[in-house]
């Protein structure tokens, strides 16, 4: 497998994206842990058995001892740049977008991991928030319905790639679970409010009217993914992320 740097897709501190052919080739830096790229990859074999129409994993190999897991390549758009691009199409653009999210809640697979299980562990590692206020997020997880959807955990526009023929397709599935659809949709509404409010209503307006969810319900759910967001230490969102946190009691 020979990878470019001019095929270079996109750069993280732990990973860098390649276009080799018809495949997506992400590849891990050597001190990211290997469990966590073999369970990505794991993951995203159990959201193809759900049926969803996915780029599906080809194999887990090492480059230059490295490792890296090789991806289908979906051609197209991805819905944040067609957006971004026709922005007078927005709540179109929307819509489709909600409904893709709502066809992925209606999933099941009863072998990924649990959503409150995932949060529970991420609020207890929060060093950056006293014992009172980890208690307080802690005790309203806890009373949360418990739910099985499948729910992506990080689902944005920049996330689903749209083809010529119109046909989204969602990528990325890295830190998908098995939960509550109102904690998935609390997390893309922060993502949203991290670039545009307007923008981050419109989603919350239509998701709430096109699952009959009460408002209230997702917002109850806004301190506990800014928490969790909060434990992935990116430094650039820490402060926005706290302000949802210290609005614990919003209703």
């Amino acid at each position: 497998m020979k990878l470019e740097e001019k095929n270079i897709i996109v750069r993280r501190p732990y990973k860098t994206v390649y276009r080799c052919d018809d495949s997506i080739v992400k590849v891990f830096e050597k001190t990211h842990p290997k469990s966590d790229v073999f369970n990505e990859a794991l993951i995203t074999a159990r959201i193809e058995e759900t049926g969803l129409d996915i780029p599906k994993v080809k194999e887990v190999v090492q480059i230059d001892g490295k490792w890296a897991i090789s991806i289908e390549y979906k051609e197209g758009k991805t819905l944040e740049e067609l957006m971004n691009s026709d922005p007078e199409n927005l709540a179109g653009y929307m819509e489709k977008f909600v409904d893709l999210q709502l066809e992925i809640n209606r999933q099941t697979s009863p072998l990924l991991k649990g959503m409150k299980d995932k949060m529970s562990r991420q609020i207890n590692g929060l060093k950056e928030l006293d014992a009172t206020t980890r208690y307080e997020l802690l005790t309203r997880l806890e009373s949360m319905p418990k739910h099985y959807k499948v729910c992506h955990g990080d689902f944005n526009p920049s996330n689903v790639i749209v083809g010529t023929d119109g046909k989204m397709t969602v990528v990325d599935w890295a830190h998908a679970t098995q939960g509550n659809a109102g904690a998935d949709a609390a997390m893309t509404y922060l993502l949203f409010a991290l670039k545009d409010q307007s923008t981050a209503d419109l989603y919350m307006n239509l998701f709430c009217k096109k699952s009959d969810t009460a408002k209230q319900y997702v917002q109850q759910w806004l301190p506990l993914v800014a928490a969790a967001q909060l434990s992935k230490n990116n430094e650039l969102h820490k402060e926005f992320l706290m302000r949802w946190i210290d609005v614990i009691d919003y209703q």
